[in-house]
């Protein structure tokens, strides 16, 4: 080969090699924003399953029995009947 020719080829690996390590420096900061992303997503959905917990400890709480009757009682006026007021209906 001549020497213009070796230049080229020179020139093309070096154009190739600056490609794959442009190539290289993408991937190396994608996988960094993905990884960001997934500790900030697993981040929120700790906080957000921390969350469920204390709601489903606050539904709990407010459908006891007691809490029930209690409101029923005093904010809606409603008493247990007596004996003598319930009729049993036969199918």
């Amino acid at each position: 080969m001549s020497t213009p020719a070796w230049r080229l080829v020179v020139v093309l690996l070096g154009l190739a090699l600056l490609g794959s390590s442009l190539g290289v420096i993408y991937g190396k900061q994608e996988a960094r924003n993905r990884f960001n992303e997934l500790q900030r997503l697993t981040s929120e959905r700790d906080e957000l399953d921390i969350e469920w917990g204390q709601l489903q400890l606050e539904q709990s709480t407010w459908a006891t029995n007691g809490r029930v009757e209690s409101v029923a009682r005093d904010d809606l006026h409603m008493v247990i009947p007596q004996a003598t007021d319930l009729r049993i209906v036969q199918p």
